[in-house]
């Protein structure tokens, strides 16, 4: 399988070749030229198979490994009860009698990322071993993928992260799962501005092409296919243990701040899962509601950018949509580069409102979003009715997954955290702490390293060489 760039300008090439890239050299992101068909035989087949083999099923079309026996054992190796706290890893939560959730954050940081994440750790040492190489990751975090990665990434061979996350944007705990690491290929670097200008900053180090090539600099984020694929699995997974029958429609909600996790449930769908309908979930910041309600993309600017109780979802500029609105525009990657280059440069906006791509768009994703007062309502009804802690952004996902919630189709709302992240916002809901697991139950007390940046590229890019 060979993969292009959104924009157009770059070669095709392989999974091998696009793992430790992230951006390609033209600005764009990589996508497969194609997507391999699942059809209800396969399906069937595989249902009996545990979350390995189903993840082997599903990645070996993308990964184009030859060697599918240590495939097998990687996939083997990441996808553990030890690790994710069951063998079944992901789990189905029932809430009533039409939504359930998607149990995909039991992982060792109480998140989703942890999904990909810890698959991605190792396929990074395998190809750096393979060529004797070295890698620096430069990812960029609003709460979750930090941490996540950092787990997944400490200690490794030959690997260094350096970290930027939005100085005091984060929960208490968030920031303290980042900043008590400290393993010597880990920097933590808070940025004194929100999320977006610390993607902003991944992206023009990656944009610049002798730095990166000179310094080895590859990324973590979403905008790394890789983690994209690994998150189709539990879709399928998910798709598996909720219907009744193959074939069956299945909607999913997904809460969304840089649109990856939506964009894997929507690559699960190209292949041929049976998913009816995505609904996507926003907080304040909601850029993406806007557009999928009115087909204008309008990226915030930073002071506009809003600080909430779902901070991981205080996105303003969603990566991932570039891929989405490139699939749907038919892979036209010249009208593609139109819209994310020059318009957003140009006006700040595109609007697609009058465009046939945008009416096919809305057949396959709804949208909503939430406030504070109503992540609030919903934790408490949920604990209340359930006996079941949510996070606050899991919370936004099932606030709109009640408004779009079909009477004769099963809803899925992906578990985006556990409650023990967001202990104030939980005990403002609900009047009682979280638990969380023994081993972190000290966590904010522990000592913190991380270095305090101002938003600026060239001070970043010092940084790193610095610390290569």
């Amino acid at each position: 399988m060979k993969y292009t760039s959104t924009r157009g300008e770059a070669a095709a090439r392989s999974f091998d070749d696009i793992l430790l890239e992230g951006l390609a050299p033209d600005g764009g992101l990589y996508l497969p030229e194609d997507y391999p068909r699942i059809d209800r035989a396969q399906l069937e087949a595989w249902r009996g198979l545990d979350y390995a083999d189903l993840a082997f099923a599903v990645l070996r079309p993308y990964l184009g490994a030859s060697d599918d026996a240590a495939l097998r054992a990687l996939l083997r190796a990441t996808y553990t009860a030890q690790v994710f706290g069951s063998a079944e890893i992901v789990r189905l939560k029932p809430l009533d009698a039409r939504i359930r959730l998607l149990g995909v954050s039991e992982g060792p940081t109480l998140a989703f990322k942890d999904m990909a994440l810890q698959l991605l750790g190792r396929l990074f040492e395998q190809a750096l071993a393979r060529s004797g190489g070295v890698l620096n990751i430069v990812g960029a975090t609003s709460g979750d993928t930090g941490s996540a990665a950092e787990y997944a990434m400490r200690g490794r061979t030959g690997i260094r992260v350096f970290m930027l996350s939005p100085f005091g944007r984060m929960s208490a705990f968030q920031t303290a799962q980042m900043y008590s690491l400290d393993d010597p290929n880990i920097h933590n670097l808070a940025v004194q501005d929100v999320f977006d200008t610390c993607q902003d900053m991944v992206k023009a180090v990656s944009a610049d092409l002798d730095f990166k090539r000179r310094h080895a600099i590859g990324t973590i984020n979403s905008i790394n296919w890789a983690r994209v694929a690994a998150q189709v699995v539990y879709y399928v997974a998910g798709y598996l243990r909720a219907v009744e029958r193959i074939g069956d429609p299945l909607d999913v909600t997904v809460p969304s701040g840089n649109f990856g996790n939506i964009l894997a449930a929507h690559v699960a769908r190209r292949m041929g899962l049976p998913l009816r309908r995505l609904v996507l979930a926003t907080n304040e910041n909601n850029v993406l509601d806007e557009f999928f309600r009115t087909g204008v993309y309008r990226p915030r600017v930073a002071v506009e950018t809003r600080q909430t109780s779902s901070p991981s979802m205080d996105i303003s500029k969603a990566s991932n949509f570039e891929r989405y609105v490139f699939d749907m525009l038919g892979g036209d990657a010249a009208r593609t580069r139109a819209l994310f280059v020059d318009a957003l440069q140009r006006e700040g906006r595109f609007d697609l409102s009058a465009d046939p791509a945008f009416a096919r768009m809305r057949d396959e994703i709804v949208s909503g979003s939430s406030d504070h007062a109503c992540r609030l309502q919903t934790i408490g009804d949920v604990w209340q009715r359930n006996r079941v802690l949510i996070d606050p952004h899991t919370a936004d996902g099932v606030a709109v997954a009640r408004a779009h919630a079909a009477p004769d189709v099963p809803m899925l709302v992906v578990e985006t955290a556990q409650p023990a992240k967001f202990a104030e916002t939980i005990a403002e809901a609900t009047g009682q702490q979280p638990p969380r697991p023994e081993a972190m139950r000290d966590l904010e007390s522990r000592a913190q390293h991380f270095v305090v940046l101002p938003p600026d590229v060239d001070a970043l890019k010092a940084y790193i060489a610095a610390h290569c």
